[in-house]
């Protein structure tokens, strides 16, 4: 049974990781699903919860610069929403802009299958937003401002 456990979370990680590559180049939380990945990995490896935990304290970093002042959390929100607009307006299907330059039939495949991913990275992006603030804006903070969870020991 160990040995099943540990299989799947190597292909479920690898899996993640791959597409986590692909979703730097397609509509689609890239960054995140690849932490994934190496969140999942980390579980069986030490090299993976080595390159996690770097990824992990520069992500609270940024996540906290990100709610620093409420300007930049209103355009992140906003940023956000529009993503999910553009996701649906995807879905629903639209021509090809006139003054667009590549021919019609190399255009990104169309439809819900991509409208999806949109909505789904801009949901994300919501709920990573709503996390910030929660946690590192100050009075709304669930844990002291800037404190960073530790490692877990890397020896195995």
């Amino acid at each position: 049974m160990a040995w099943i456990k540990r299989r799947g979370a190597e292909v479920l990680g690898l899996v993640l990781l791959l597409v986590g590559v692909a979703a730097l180049f397609l509509p689609g939380p890239g960054l995140l699903t690849i932490a994934a990945g190496l969140a999942v990995l980390s579980t069986q490896y030490a090299w993976a919860e080595r390159l996690l935990h770097p990824l992990k304290a520069r992500a609270f970093r940024l996540a906290a610069e990100g709610v620093r002042s409420w300007p930049r959390v209103v355009s992140a929100a906003f940023g956000a929403l529009v993503m999910v607009a553009i996701g649906i307006l995807w879905g629903i299907g639209f021509s090809v802009p006139g003054w667009w330059p590549v021919a019609e039939h190399l255009w990104l495949v169309g439809g819900w299958a991509t409208g999806v991913t949109i909505i789904v990275s801009g949901g994300l992006a919501l709920g990573l937003i709503t996390y910030s603030v929660l946690r590192f804006r100050p009075g709304l903070a669930l844990v002291p401002v800037g404190v960073v969870t530790p490692p877990r020991t890397w020896g195995r």
